[in-house]
């Protein structure tokens, strides 16, 4: 069972794949770690040995930011955008698509589900 960074890797899964369930290493961080390990990408997690396992965990933490320490920094920076009080900060304060998508109709991710009103019906009378 590999854990790195406080993530148990899915014993199942290629390792290639696995390291992208830790925050912060996507498909081409995850190969260039592998590379530089010489550790085959298709090889799978529960076939790791163990000296493999540190290869990794030590260039993971000799390289990259990744789960608490760049959800903190991420967190930071944003909150820097909205004491700022740039166009972005305020579209994050909004909660509102910030990267400039139209919101007039999509945007239901961001904000959240519509808010139906209610119609008044006249009766027709006659």
């Amino acid at each position: 069972m590999a854990r790195i960074a406080g993530i148990t890797l899915p014993p199942e899964k290629r390792v290639e794949i696995g390291l992208t369930y830790i925050f912060g290493i996507g498909r081409s961080k995850s190969n260039k770690i592998l590379q530089e390990a010489k550790i085959d990408k298709n090889k799978k997690v529960k076939n790791l040995t163990e000296d493999e396992v540190n290869k990794i965990r030590q260039i993971i933490e000799k390289r990259e930011k990744i789960e608490g320490d760049l959800r903190k920094e991420v967190s930071l920076n944003i909150k820097r955008l909205i004491d700022i009080g740039s166009y972005r900060g305020q579209r994050h304060k909004r909660k509102l698509p910030v990267r400039g998508q139209r919101t007039r109709t999509n945007a239901r991710t961001r904000k959240g589900p519509r808010g139906h009103t209610i119609k008044k019906i006249k009766a027709s009378t006659g």
